[in-house]
């Protein structure tokens, strides 16, 4: 027979909501990225939790997300397509329209491509980086052979800055946040990003920067990046419009200013349609052509965008 105390705890059971574990989301985040503002005010969420794991350079993040340390890094994708010709199956979701910019002093004389020859230019990042192949692309198709006519110093973002404020280079190929800084502090920008992709003719919005995992995995987690990706675009928006906020949570970066912030913002992505992802096929073709190095063909490799779809 059925004691009170026994039917009390069948009811309770039956009646005690069961609460789903939220499921982890290991993100690599560089030390000198600008993803880990927006994850610091990320909204509250049942369906996942954020784990981030900090990573020195873009290509630490890289090998952090090939050994499967993390979920989910902020890459570009012609580097997703690279990968997936060899067999990987990384694939890409946007995270930013802003790219970098090609910076000099306030009263250089650097006012187009061709005034660089014969200058000292420092580049962030390496040979592959892809505003360096952007903006060797636009030079060549005015003729320019920029590898032939400049002096070229590779280094991180912060290294590359400080060349520039100590005169050892004449003007920075740079990551948009580092530009943005030394915007802020009167250095002049002359190209970013769209520019140089108008140059080349194309017309729709391209975010070179995207979320990178496999797609294997984002395939079984599709509930979970879709709530993910909403979130995101909640924190994008309250950095965008609340001042004191974006002053609290970019505290530790130098000159934060309005124009880190208007760039920021500037970097929305707005659609993420068959368009967009046609112009990057287009933009892609575009570079190979004149930078082989960029790829095994022209074309992308199938798979290297992800939609939530």
């Amino acid at each position: 027979m059925k004691t009170k105390f026994s039917i009390f705890i069948a009811m309770n059971l039956l009646t005690t909501p069961v609460f789903a574990e939220k499921i982890p989301l290991r993100i690599g985040v560089q030390t000198s990225g600008t993803l880990d503002w927006e994850l610091s005010v990320l909204p509250e969420s049942p369906d996942f939790e954020i784990k981030t794991q900090p990573v020195a350079t873009s290509e630490a993040a890289k090998i952090a997300l090939q050994s499967g340390a993390v979920d989910m890094i902020v890459s570009d994708f012609l580097w997703v397509s690279q990968t997936r010709n060899t067999g990987a199956e990384f694939t890409f979701y946007p995270y930013s329209n802003t790219s970098g910019a090609l910076i000099v002093p306030a009263n250089s004389d650097i006012r187009d491509i061709k005034d660089l020859a014969g200058k000292r230019l420092g580049i962030a990042g390496g040979e592959l980086d892809k505003n360096w192949l952007l903006l060797q692309t636009v030079a060549k198709k005015q003729n320019v052979d920029l590898n032939a006519t400049i002096e070229k110093t590779f280094g991180a973002p912060p290294l590359i800055n400080e060349q520039l404020k100590n005169q050892r280079v004449d003007a920075v190929l740079t990551h948009w946040h580092f530009a943005a800084q030394l915007e802020a502090q009167g250095y002049k920008q002359i190209f970013d990003g769209k520019d140089f992709q108008q140059r080349l003719g194309i017309s729709e919005n391209v975010p070179t920067l995207g979320y990178v995992f496999k797609q294997s995995w984002a395939n079984n987690h599709k509930a979970t990046l879709k709530a993910f990706f909403a979130a995101t675009t909640q924190a994008k928006n309250r950095l965008c419009d609340d001042s004191e906020l974006w002053k609290k949570t970019t505290v530790k970066m130098e000159f934060a200013s309005i124009i880190l912030q208007q760039r920021y913002c500037d970097g929305r992505v707005s659609a993420w349609t068959s368009v967009n992802q046609q112009a990057a096929q287009q933009l892609y073709s575009i570079l190979f052509t004149l930078n082989p190095k960029v790829g095994n063909s022209a074309n992308l490799a199938a798979g290297t965008f992800w939609t939530l779809e």
